[in-house]
């Protein structure tokens, strides 16, 4: 069988998957007083210390580098990949990379309004403008597919992928390259310096709409692509993230947390 090397990006003790293609990693390892005792992101070449910012994507970082694996993959402590409710086996990850050269989680759709205005409407959108400035002026092959994000309703998100190596490090290669432009631009914008914790992880929540923009740009029709259901072993309070999305809307009200 191909190597395969899925991180589980963690920031605390869980009960991880014991299937061996799961590699549980404690994200933010560098800037944490715990140790849980599992692979860390602050080995090898890493940017360990942006987690705050960055999120899951210091994992995403960390496998890009240190990983020859044939093939490379991305999950969260609490979602997974899921066939039949359950997390994702060893067996069925066997079975789907021999068909296929990309695995993503089913599109999730906003239906009422575009991804812009959804991110405009919960989080702080000076960031995602100064994204599509980067791209515009460095990037300018991606720049039409950027702007379907005010008109697209649906995307891959959670920043969830299983992908051969060379995808996985193609795209990552793209996404950072943007992601420190974007830093050192936002260096000049004082009032990103003021949003709080919860705000300052806008990093994570950007790459979650840029996956698509790279994807739709670089591979529209050469990859064979599987979508999956992705599973929430700790469940999601719809009503909750349902009555914060309708507040954001139409009062102006910020998400303050995730869902």
């Amino acid at each position: 069988m191909k190597s395969v090397e899925i991180v589980v990006a963690a920031h605390k003790a869980y009960d991880f998957p014991k299937d061996k293609s799961y590699v549980p990693l404690q994200v933010g390892a560098k800037i944490s007083d715990t140790n849980l005792n599992i692979a860390r992101d602050d080995t090898g070449d890493n940017i360990s210390l942006k987690n705050p910012s960055f999120c899951e994507l210091t994992g995403l970082y960390w496998l890009w580098k240190n990983s020859k694996a044939n093939y490379k993959g991305l999950v969260h402590y609490r979602r997974y990949f899921s066939i039949d409710k359950h997390i994702l086996t060893d067996l069925e990850i066997g079975q789907l990379i021999s068909e296929y050269d990309l695995i993503l989680p089913k599109k999730r759709n906003y239906y009422i309004e575009s991804l812009w205005s959804h991110y405009e409407h919960t989080l702080h959108i000076k960031p995602l403008e100064k994204t599509g400035e980067i791209i515009k002026k460095d990037f300018p092959e991606y720049y039409e597919e950027f702007e379907k994000l005010k008109t697209r309703k649906s995307a891959h998100m959670f920043n969830m992928l299983i992908a051969k190596r060379e995808i996985y490090d193609e795209y990552s290669e793209w996404l950072f390259k943007i992601l420190f432009k974007l830093e050192k631009e936002l260096e000049k914008e004082p009032e990103t310096k003021d949003y709080d914790a919860f705000h300052q992880r806008f990093y994570g929540r950007i790459s979650e709409l840029l996956f698509d923009v790279w994807l739709n740009t670089k591979h529209p029709n050469d990859l064979k692509i599987k979508e999956l259901r992705v599973l929430d072993v700790e469940g999601v309070n719809w009503f909750k993230k349902g009555g914060s999305f309708l507040l954001a809307k139409f009062t102006g009200r910020k998400y303050d947390k995730s869902f």
